[in-house]
């Protein structure tokens, strides 16, 4: 009985099946780190709760019950610092920072691309000198049981370490944000957004055009 040879299945590019696989890998770090930034900001957003809370209690403290007060400022400084600092990837993932656009919106896809994807690079290699000195810091003060010196003289790590987590996640969102800006080339059908590269002008990719 002869055999049909239309049901023959073709032979599979491996050089697609790896791009493929590398494409699921930067989405699924992506998507990762989005949640990670979002987790963050929620977090921040507690301990900026926190620190008004604290400033209330600090004024009810003072000045009607006209007691001294101990902890409350210094307390709220290092919250709302804190919320500062973990709420800056949400700030990067949704495009939130303040940017003067002026020059990039009159350039034509290209440049603004290749424009905003030095900007990028710079931020990143700011973030990473940032989370090295950070880090390097946090360890010197655990090892060597600093404190702030003051009347309530916690320890100084705890105000130190959303110093070195915010900026470590800056910088895992800048990679995320750079990913998703299609720089890597087996990136394509990576959904860009607005705010770090401007890639919407780009052509779009086979994904993004089946959707």
């Amino acid at each position: 009985m002869p055999h049909s040879t239309s049901g023959h299945a073709q032979p599979r590019d491996p050089r697609g099946h790896g791009q493929s696989l590398v494409c699921r890998l930067i989405n699924a770090y992506c998507h990762l780190m989005d949640r990670l930034s979002i987790a963050a900001a929620v977090l921040a957003a507690a301990l900026l709760g926190l620190g008004v809370l604290a400033v209330c209690h600090m004024i009810f403290v003072r000045y009607i019950l006209g007691a001294s007060t101990s902890w409350q400022t210094e307390f709220c400084v290092f919250s709302i610092s804190a919320a500062m600092l973990l709420g800056a990837p949400y700030v990067l993932l949704t495009g939130g920072h303040v940017a003067i656009t002026a020059l990039p919106d009159v350039l034509p896809p290209l440049p603004r691309f290749v424009m905003n994807l030095i900007a990028s690079l710079v931020g990143l290699g700011f973030c990473i000198a940032l989370a090295y000195g950070a880090w390097l810091y946090l360890l010197e003060a655990w090892h060597a049981g600093w404190t702030t010196g003051t009347v309530w003289n916690p320890p100084l790590w705890p105000a130190l370490l959303p110093i070195a987590l915010g900026a470590t996640l800056l910088v895992t969102q800048y990679l995320a944000e750079i990913a998703r800006a299609r720089i890597l080339p087996s990136s394509k059908g990576l959904s860009p957004r607005k705010g770090l590269s401007s890639t919407e002008d780009l052509p779009p990719s086979k994904n993004q055009e089946a959707r």
